[in-house]
């Protein structure tokens, strides 16, 4: 069986996997090779490319100048189609949400007969529709829903997000595909560190997008606590537009003396940057899984984290955080004052994520299952 994940800007030398996408193609790839399945991750870049990775799964690159979301697709793409090069017993998984080039392909595997399953990382959740309504609503009535619908299947992130599609009227089967691990990316246990005394450091990790990460909740909320307490919060990331915002609310809160915004650290590993930190924050409106929170989970902080994200069965099943139903200032700032209340716990709080996430979540056992998912699929 061959399958083929499909991500635009996934690069063309599986290197650089500096977003939660790539990074999860990567393990999705990984995992699915190690479970025995043959696996071409397909991309649209600058140069036609092909790649063999180290995992053994090849990536193929079609050279496309649009850079943009467009729904025009690489003239070679199309050719790779037309040519009938895709096998039979093959799955195209189309990996994104709100794309055009999506639409495009999903057209073109329509007519070439080859299945699909369309994963688009975010819940359709009514949050993820208000940022930019008067383009989502008519896109999702015009193309997203007949992609969902035309699918053999959705592949989400946390099964609890099947209820926004069928609150959408998506009747399209779904499968659970959580975001993993490398056993070899993982620090040893006796490595690691907690903060007993002195500043306390809470951490957001991520793309600077206050609207999906609900870091605007989180600096209001912060500001409610912060002072007199010896407590700092740090905000690291690569820019999506709103870091001047940010520094806007900062300095209007007051509380500038305690927030650090930082740029993108690409030279040093996530768990790296985040066992400097005690509290791990990601009080998103809408949240597909978090492979950053995973990190931290893995790491042995202890997290905050609102209830839409995919990671949080595994906080509560572990009991290593706190978990907001709704991202608001109250519910963020009384998260923060509960965890603050249990410093004495949080070594051990940590390390029952971090060995829950060890049991449950390596890119080989996901690989595995999903794997099984895709063979009775097309029940082969």
């Amino acid at each position: 069986m061959h399958i083929y994940l499909y991500l635009k800007h996934f690069p063309a030398l599986a290197d650089k996997l500096n977003d939660g996408p790539s990074r999860t193609i990567d393990g999705w790839a990984s995992g699915l090779i190690m479970a025995g399945a043959k696996v071409t991750v397909l991309c649209e870049n600058k140069n036609n490319s092909e790649f063999m990775t180290e995992a053994g799964y090849q990536v193929k690159c079609f050279a496309n100048p649009e850079t943009q979301p467009s729904f025009k697709l690489s003239p070679e793409l199309k050719k790779y189609l037309d040519d009938r090069l895709i096998a039979n017993n093959s799955l195209v998984i189309l990996n994104g949400i709100f794309h055009p080039s999506l639409y495009s392909l999903s057209r073109l595997l329509i007519k070439y007969n080859i299945p699909y399953i369309v994963s688009p990382f975010d819940p359709y959740t009514p949050a993820i529709f208000k940022k930019k309504l008067y383009l989502k609503l008519p896109y999702w009535y015009l193309m997203e829903r007949f992609i969902l619908q035309q699918a053999i299947a959705v592949q989400v992130l946390d099964f609890r997000h099947k209820q926004w599609l069928h609150q959408l009227g998506i009747k399209t089967p779904v499968l659970e595909a959580p975001c993993g691990f490398y056993p070899k990316d993982v620090e040893l246990e006796n490595t690691l560190n907690w903060h007993k005394e002195g500043t306390i450091k809470l951490l957001f990790l991520g793309r600077l997008d206050a609207y999906n990460k609900g870091l605007d909740i989180l600096l209001d909320a912060f500001a409610e606590i912060a002072e007199n307490r010896n407590i700092n919060l740090i905000i690291q990331g690569p820019d999506w537009g709103d870091k001047n915002k940010l520094e806007y609310q900062i300095a209007k809160l007051s509380i500038a003396d305690k927030v650090s915004i930082l740029k993108p650290d690409y030279n040093n590993s996530v768990s790296s940057l985040i066992e400097n930190s005690d509290i791990f924050c990601l009080p998103s409106r809408f949240e597909g899984f978090s492979q950053v929170a995973l990190e931290a989970m893995l790491t042995a902080r202890v997290l905050l984290v609102s209830e839409i994200a995919g990671i949080v069965p595994y906080i509560q099943a572990s009991d290593c955080g706190i978990v907001i139903k709704e991202p608001t200032v109250e519910s963020v700032k009384v998260a923060l004052l509960t965890l603050l209340g249990r410093r004495s716990e949080w070594r051990e709080m940590g390390l029952r994520g971090r060995r829950y996430a060890i049991a449950h979540l390596t890119w080989q056992q996901i690989g595995v299952r999903l794997f099984e998912e895709y063979q009775k699929l097309l029940k082969i």
